[in-house]
């Protein structure tokens, strides 16, 4: 798969799985381009002589010609308006999630051979009405437009494979952490502000109580995912083409214990609680989560806490 087109480059999950694709190809071969696609790149970003970069929205039509022009082997299509964001502007979120993603797909049926297409979909189209145990066949309830628009792309990307037109799969993304900044428009930020704030000594308040659970996994487990699912047998993915990460169901002050102890010193004092009950309900009530499908295929976890600190703040 020496042709890459990764879209929404310039985000926290797409960085990493370029730094990774550069650094040591897929599946045991290099990669010969990668296309990256975003709103606008950094002037005097480093260069290298695989990376192309496109420029605009991934709706623009010419947009996703010149990324296409490569004829891609691989898709990763990374690129959404976050949930707090498409909540606000549902039209954007429409434009980006939705409609940029079928026209992809057409645009996809265009070319000569079917790419692997690989969707980054999201927990969200479960919404907040959740049985005290989830497993893989817990049916989505999408509680957020964010979320019907993932689950609507998961049906889409799997009607496009069962026509030839791309060799698609979904997978449902947890809160990954820790994403610098602010995470504007995310409404699960506060899972990454709380790795970076604590770790410069920074207190910070929580949208959720600290019994709140959350599905957590670091960035770095994220990539080994995705990259492991664009180069393994497709024959093995189930008649959806979907499937749930693996995750850590842990509890906010399990995380701040851990912190503790990753970095040396005690940092609940700087942690304050003033839950948001939106949030806490779709964000911080998440019950244990089996996924033994997804296990089956490779998919994996952080193993367990101490592990999802040290690849959450290493960002590799």
């Amino acid at each position: 798969m020496s042709q890459v087109v990764v879209t929404g480059s310039q985000g926290f999950i797409a960085q990493v799985l370029i730094r990774r694709l550069l650094r040591d190809g897929l599946g045991g071969e290099p990669v010969d381009r990668i296309t990256a696609v975003d709103l606008a790149f950094e002037a005097g970003a480093d260069e290298d002589a695989r990376l192309h970069r496109v420029a605009g929205s991934v709706h623009d039509p010419a947009v996703q010609s010149e990324a296409l022009k490569s004829v891609p082997d691989l898709v990763f299509h990374l690129s959404s308006v976050p949930g707090g964001a498409a909540e606000r502007d549902p039209d954007l979120g429409r434009k980006v999630n939705l409609d940029a993603t079928l026209s992809l797909l057409d645009n996809c049926r265009a070319l000569p051979r079917p790419p692997r297409f690989i969707y980054a979909s999201s927990v969200a189209v479960y919404g907040e009405h959740l049985p005290a145990q989830m497993t893989e066949d817990t049916p989505a309830a999408p509680a957020l437009t964010y979320g019907a628009h993932k689950l609507a792309c998961e049906v889409l990307i799997a009607d496009a494979s069962r026509r030839g037109w791309v060799n698609g799969c979904s997978l449902r993304l947890p809160g990954v952490v820790a994403r610098p900044g602010q995470g504007d428009g995310l409404m699960s930020s506060f899972m990454s502000q709380l790795f970076w704030r604590l770790a410069r000594g920074e207190a910070i308040t929580l949208p959720v109580s600290p019994k709140a659970t959350c599905w957590w996994m670091s960035v770095g487990t994220c990539v080994d995912n995705l990259m492991h699912i664009a180069t393994m047998d497709s024959r093995s993915w189930n008649a959806q083409r979907s499937y749930q990460m693996p995750v850590l169901h842990l509890s906010i002050e399990e995380v701040v214990a851990a912190l503790s102890k990753r970095l040396g010193r005690s940092v609940a004092d700087l942690v304050h609680y003033q839950p948001n009950p939106l949030i806490e309900r779709l964000f911080g009530s998440s019950p244990p989560l089996l996924a033994p499908l997804a296990a089956s295929i490779g998919l994996r976890h952080d193993g367990d806490i101490s592990r999802l600190t040290v690849r959450a703040m290493s960002h590799e």
